[in-house]
């Protein structure tokens, strides 16, 4: 059984947040703390470590006191840039990766990932939520993956591909599905935001 101390969790905050204005999502308020503490709350009960993946206000996430890792592309690539620093800089046999915007994610997340890719021997397992109306939709950057996949993600990446779910496809992963789909919501729009906070 994969305990919670071989899984290092990756917070995803360095995405440029066009949606919200360009300001860095991570930093907003939410309930009058940074958007990134509520994340940092829920995913340290689930993991042994943690790290934090931005590319800008670096000292701000730093006084959190977890390493904080930059993308080494400088032209903000998407989560699979995060992923690979997570990887590179991941001492566990297990990486878990959240983004900083979705702060009601599940709190059996990281157990409930593992069991999958224990239980079907997989390379990843990636969350999944599933509608009221009975629609599933993927939710990939919150995955646990190995990370002994650095280097089949540094291939992927250097073909110029940035599309998370082509990368799962050239790899063993399989899905759980999560019947609350509130739970990973996120906040791109101030309005989202305010939801957020009314829903926690």
């Amino acid at each position: 059984m994969i305990g919670s101390e071989q899984i290092t969790g990756l917070i995803l905050a360095g995405g440029r947040a066009q949606r919200m204005g360009g300001i860095d999502k991570g930093l907003i308020p939410f309930h009058k703390k940074p958007l990134i503490e509520a994340t940092i709350q829920r995913l340290k009960t689930q993991v042994g470590s943690i790290l934090i993946n931005a590319n800008r206000n670096i000292t701000k996430y730093a006084v959190y006191g977890y390493p904080v890792i930059m993308d080494e592309t400088p032209d903000f690539s998407g989560p699979l840039a995060g992923f690979l620093m997570g990887l590179k800089n991941c001492k566990t046999p297990y990486l878990l990766t959240t983004p900083c915007d979705s702060p009601l994610f599940p709190k059996d997340l990281g157990a409930k990932l593992a069991n999958e890719l224990e239980h079907n021997n997989l390379d990843l397992a990636y969350a999944s939520s599933k509608e009221a109306d009975g629609k599933v939709w993927a939710q990939p950057v919150f995955c646990l993956m190995r990370a002994n996949l650095q280097d089949s993600l540094s291939s992927f990446l250097s073909k110029g591909d940035l599309k998370i779910d082509r990368w799962f496809k050239e790899l063993k992963s399989g899905t759980v599905i999560f019947d609350d789909a509130q739970a990973f919501a996120n906040a791109n729009t101030p309005e989202e935001l305010q939801s957020l906070e009314a829903a926690s």
